[in-house]
């Protein structure tokens, strides 16, 4: 074999070597990042905590035409059923760590379930919660309170608007209602922490702790609740379930779900909310936002403009 050849041979067999390596690329993971997220609110550590993703019909739940809200959601590039965040707020004051919300636990099937995992990747601990605060008692909020019946947090006071648990928790609303299901997961859920002594209903606004002010918001629920988070003159108000669309209800704030116990209340109470925030130029949280759920909004025509907020790493 001359030199010519051998050369000829040498390429050849670093090309089929190469082509080898080419397919033989690492398999895919498949797996998500950890569902969480870090920002200061002043002195405040604030961590949005993902409990997952559940896909839901909001074309079908919205109360306007469904066509229209199809356009709307397809020109947002989201897929139907629209693939929906369940968030929650964990607020390291420095002499409390307080929970706001729960997540769904084991009440909306495997692809919700995920807080206590992602509090962990976070650097927390459940027995290190020492209040929970709820904004209301649908199963996506409370149902991760519990595991197995058992309480979750087991050292944490949990903390709702009276009317909220005076509702849900209410033997002779059960009997009378046509969702009893809504109720048992009420009731599942809180059970533990009634029958320990760990719950601790407030009437109207008021300051749970210093820095985190309750404030009514009833439409969605009898005593849906959200919750002012001021330290150093920043402010974080974690909304609860005042929206659920924003593709849609930010542009039309008049558009309810069909999860709004009152329909015609619903709109009012979310233009307050969103109208203090955005001429306080401050941040709402929402538990239905795109997860970490955390932006600024701009009141645009008829509707405001969500502006999520910029990514930071903890300096």
């Amino acid at each position: 074999m001359n030199t010519i050849q051998q050369r000829t041979l040498s390429a050849l067999v670093a090309a089929v070597c190469f082509a080898g390596a080419a397919h033989a690329s690492a398999p895919m993971a498949k797996t998500p990042a950890p569902g969480y997220s870090r920002i200061m609110l002043g002195q405040f550590e604030i961590t949005p905590l993902s409990d997952g993703t559940v896909d839901l019909p909001v074309q079908d739940l919205l109360a306007q035409d469904v066509k229209k809200s199809t356009k709307t959601l397809t020109e947002a590039h989201l897929k139907l059923p629209v693939e929906t965040s369940d968030n929650a707020y964990l607020v390291n004051t420095g002499s409390k760590l307080i929970l706001i919300d729960s997540g769904a636990g084991s009440f909306f099937g495997p692809t919700l379930g995920k807080l206590v995992a992602n509090m962990k990747a976070a650097g927390y601990q459940p027995e290190q919660v020492d209040e929970i605060y709820i904004t209301h008692f649908h199963g996506d909020h409370v149902g991760g309170l519990v595991n197995n019946s058992a309480a979750v947090f087991p050292k944490a006071v949990v903390r709702a608007n009276k009317l909220e648990s005076d509702y849900w928790l209410s033997k002779a609303n059960m009997d009378k209602s046509k969702d009893k299901d809504s109720f048992k997961g009420a009731q599942a859920a809180l059970g533990p922490y009634v029958k320990a002594g760990r719950f601790k209903a407030f009437e109207g606004d008021v300051e749970l702790v210093p820095g985190i002010r309750a404030q009514a918001a009833i439409a969605h629920t009898p005593g849906h609740t959200t919750y002012l988070v001021e330290s150093g003159g920043q402010k974080l108000h974690v909304i609860g379930d005042l929206i659920h669309v924003a593709a849609v209800q930010m542009e039309n704030p008049d558009v309810t779900i069909q999860f709004d116990n009152d329909q015609k209340a619903a709109p009012a109470a979310r233009k307050k909310v969103f109208d203090a925030a955005a001429k306080g130029g401050y941040m709402i949280g929402g538990a239905h936002l795109q997860f970490p759920g955390m932006g600024y909004l701009r009141t645009e025509g008829k509707g405001y403009r969500y502006i999520p907020v910029n990514y930071t790493q903890m300096r």
